[in-house]
């Protein structure tokens, strides 16, 4: 297709045209090409030619919404959810689950081969058992229909601030449901305000709530713009009530004008402030702020392949970005002596705690910067077998991987949520030495767009 260059042929806001969709983006939109031009439209699949209705036109490409499917793709289903389309949650509601792992698989390959310029064999992306019902967390954002003065629970529309109603996700457990009920109960009948981020005031700002997928146990958690929520014993009596496995319930402070969702401080009303739950056998401590895979039937799959990955004859191993310590403690038996490094001191304490309940010895954590941590180490001649990386989407600092190179592991494990950043930090690596042995894809989060990969690197 040639190139458009004549600004009079270029696409226009309002236009309507046919398009063929050939292609997929990474947050799920689906793309097509008229007259050289790219054009993205949400809530298509590849295969598809439908009447499509422009609504913002670039220089370089257009963004189109579906006026009608002329022909479907032979990969398109009938969506079971009602906000399918509408909420900014499921990418591929629309499209057989087979055809979205071919499409999440794909995306790592296009990573490494467009944006890191490597040639890599991916092995075959290990899909979910279940697609429905695994998320062990959610955030809801909460506003105020301005008509009703009725709260408005829910997800934010894809790229926007505008919340879908929806307290009924197929992706997460029922429970989530009742507990949403309840406090929406709570809020109208207590007029409980609730935040306005244009104008930076109300008190509720969103309803976090996490269950374990193997002990049932439930924490609920209010995101607050302020330092106390009003009738609190009203809340905690109907909770309990309700929801039989409830283990704790607590504030989130979050004064910040900002979209950050969580603040640093948290206050417990009532419990201890965390729920346990089980991988592969081990019992962990999960806190407000620690991170902790939302996915635990498929983070079975996923640390299992670590293991494998990280080998059995480690005198040392060094577990950076390890959260609440569970990819480095699933290890614990791999190694002589695990060392887990994390920035956020509550993960850290939780990892201390969860070594001790499971009876590990073994394991040391500290709180700090990895890359920081990580240099000290390399200066004081710390050389461990096998380094596990588990950055957050960013990926690593951009000194990281030399200091890694010189801490000379044998084996390197990389866990990534972003295909993007994963393909260059390898490359990264693989200027400084190493090997890229083997990319495993892991659908974590079935229907949406993401997807995990882990990457087992070697020294040359």
């Amino acid at each position: 297709m040639r190139r458009v260059t004549d600004t009079d042929n270029m696409l226009k806001k309002n236009q309507d045209i046919e398009l063929e969709i050939d292609g997929m983006t990474a947050e799920g939109s689906g793309v097509g090409h008229f007259d050289g031009q790219a054009v993205f439209v949400r809530n298509t699949a590849i295969g598809d030619v439908i009447d499509c209705h422009i609504i913002k036109a670039k220089q370089n490409y257009a963004v189109g919404t579906v006026n009608k499917i002329k022909k479907a793709s032979p990969d398109r289903i009938t969506p079971d959810c009602p906000s399918a389309g509408k909420c900014g949650g499921c990418a591929f509601r629309h499209i057989t689950y087979e055809k979205e792992l071919e499409i999440k698989a794909q995306r790592v390959r296009d990573a490494f081969l467009r944006l890191a310029h490597l040639e890599i064999k991916t092995e075959p992306i290990i899909g979910a058992d279940e697609t429905d019902g695994y998320r062990n967390k959610a955030q809801f954002p909460v506003s105020k229909d301005t008509r009703t003065n009725d709260p408005v629970i829910g997800f934010y529309a894809f790229n926007t601030h505008r919340i879908v109603p929806q307290k009924d996700c197929r992706l997460q457990p029922p429970v989530f449901r009742d507990i949403l009920d309840i406090v929406e109960n709570w809020i109208k009948e207590n007029n409980i305000s609730i935040y306005d981020e244009e104008k930076n005031k109300g008190l509720l700002r969103h309803i976090y709530i996490r269950e374990g997928r193997y002990t049932k146990e439930v924490m609920v958690c209010l995101v607050i713009n302020g330092d106390e929520i009003p009738y609190e014993s009203k809340l905690i009596t109907e909770l309990k009530s309700g929801i039989p496995k409830l283990k704790s319930v607590v504030l989130n402070i979050n004064k910040a004008d900002s979209n950050v969702i969580l603040g640093d401080e948290i206050k417990v009303l009532d419990g201890d402030g965390f729920i346990t739950d089980r991988i592969n056998g081990k019992t962990f401590r999960i806190s407000p702020l620690s991170f902790f895979q939302v996915n635990t039937a498929q983070c079975e799959k996923l640390y299992n392949k670590v293991k494998e990955f990280a080998g059995e004859d480690n005198e040392l191993l060094l577990d950076l970005y390890c959260g609440a310590g569970t990819i480095g403690l699933t290890l614990a038996d791999t190694t002589e002596k695990l060392v887990g490094v994390e920035i956020v001191p509550e993960a850290i304490e939780d990892a201390k705690k969860n070594a001790q309940q499971n009876k590990i010895t073994n394991a040391e954590f500290f709180a700090g910067d990895a890359k920081e941590i990580a240099e000290k180490l390399k200066e004081q001649n710390v050389h461990p077998d096998t380094i596990v990386v588990d950055p957050p989407r960013k990926g690593l600092d951009a000194e990281l991987p030399a200091i890694i190179a010189d801490m000379a592991p044998k084996r390197l494990v990389y866990v990534s949520c972003d295909p993007a950043t994963l393909a260059r930090d390898c490359a990264r690596f693989a200027a400084l030495g190493f090997t890229i042995d083997t990319v495993q894809p892991v659908d974590m989060f079935p229907r949406t767009s993401h997807v995990e990969t882990v990457v087992s690197l070697s020294r040359k």
